[in-house]
């Protein structure tokens, strides 16, 4: 099978040609720049490639209700240009295939289901920490959507004792995105993350939003795995802070082995490594071309 891969960010669209097994056989990237000379782009990347079928994880909010007038549109995001945008429409006037539909999260976390850290499991949960704070949830055997979708990272947390930053979502201030994305890294400590040493102070007050977070998760969705991705979670140290800082939270209650005893294998960064929001991509074409099939 050729199957077609979109993984539209904020900051780049990657897009790709992979088959049934996860395998990518061909990419492309390039700046995410105002929707119509994007699309363009994309639609060009896909038009000598055959494909059967094309899987979109993107950006959002979108649309993702079938029944919904502005099914398919970009919603209410500030990027410039794309609120209200009618991504899917436009590509299916481009292609006559079916196309899987969704955010790049959700991609993300049933990539990870299908191909990665929680193959063979029927839920995962797959959080993003990067620009911003994207979680994706798969539960039961299906991705869940609900009244748009999830928005994990506006959770309100409660504020490190030593944290004097105020936060910079523009809607709740210090939410975990306020608080926990790299944005928030770099203005609380003036230099992006990615500048600081493994030690620095700002790596356990990370962890400690995080680890909230996840103890929320935890008690609410019961996930049979864990998974951090995004540019953040590169901060490989971060892991077993987070770590400790869940234990901390649940403090027993939760009292499975996977948490008491085997917590390093159930909250993990992504099998498929950066590949996972376009292997997602690829595994919602898959799973779109088997619906119409």
């Amino acid at each position: 099978m050729r199957i077609g891969a979109i993984e539209a960010g904020g900051t780049k669209f990657v897009c790709g040609v992979g088959d049934e097994h996860g395998n990518i056989v061909d990419r492309v990237s390039f700046p995410t720049e105002r929707p119509e000379p994007t699309l363009e782009r994309v639609i060009d990347y896909f038009r000598d490639k055959k494909v059967e079928a094309i899987g979109i994880g993107t950006f959002g909010p979108i649309d993702i209700d079938p029944s919904s007038p502005t099914y398919g549109h970009v919603t209410t995001t500030p990027k410039p240009g794309w609120s209200g945008f009618d991504f899917l429409g436009t590509m299916k006037r481009a292609f006559d295939v079916p196309f899987g539909w969704d955010t790049d999260v959700n991609a993300a976390a049933y990539g990870e289901a299908v191909w990665g850290a929680a193959k063979g499991l029927d839920s995962c949960v797959y959080y993003t920490f990067g620009t911003g704070v994207g979680v994706g949830i798969f539960t039961e055997g299906r991705l869940v959507h609900g009244l748009l979708h999830p928005e994990g990272g506006h959770v309100l947390t409660r504020r490190h004792p030593d944290d004097t930053y105020e936060g910079f979502c523009p809607y709740h201030g210090d939410c975990l995105e306020g608080m926990a994305a790299g944005p928030a890294i770099e203005r609380r400590w003036g230099v992006k993350g990615s500048e600081l040493p493994p030690d620095h102070p700002a790596w356990p007050m990370e962890a400690f939003y995080i680890g909230q977070a996840l103890a929320s998760t935890i008690v609410l969705l019961s996930p049979k795995k864990v998974i951090l991705g995004g540019g953040v979670m590169h901060q490989k140290q971060l892991f077993p802070m987070i770590r400790e800082e869940v234990k901390r939270n649940l403090n027993g209650y939760v009292a499975h082995d996977a948490i008491l005893k085997g917590i390093d294998d159930y909250i993990v960064p992504p099998g498929l490594g950066d590949n996972a929001g376009l292997c997602g991509a690829l595994a919602l074409g898959l799973a779109a071309l088997r619906v119409q099939s």
